[in-house]
């Protein structure tokens, strides 16, 4: 729980209304609070954490739910897969 310089505790939407509040006077696109939770929790996956750790911060109970919901597939993720199983079957070129 957050609260105030006094201890009073923040109303729930507080964070997220100052949030669109500060993305809109950035002139930056109209994205949520929530999903700057999303986008840390790809690129955490895209540069190879793993997956238990990011599953953990997020507080998921399981870590399939993790990759279920936030890992993407980039090209660039497709082309590495691809390079692996190539050198894997054919060896080191």
């Amino acid at each position: 729980m957050f609260t105030d310089e006094l201890g009073r505790p923040w109303y729930p939407d507080y964070f997220t209304d100052r949030f669109a509040e500060l993305v809109a006077a950035s002139g930056l696109p109209k994205i949520r609070l929530h999903d700057t939770r999303h986008t840390a929790a790809s690129l955490m996956l895209a540069s190879g954490a793993p997956v238990k750790v990011v599953s953990e911060l997020l507080g998921h109970a399981s870590p399939s739910i993790t990759l279920a919901l936030y890992q993407h597939t980039t090209p660039s993720m497709g082309r590495e897969a691809g390079e692996e199983l190539s050198t894997s079957l054919l060896g080191a070129w």
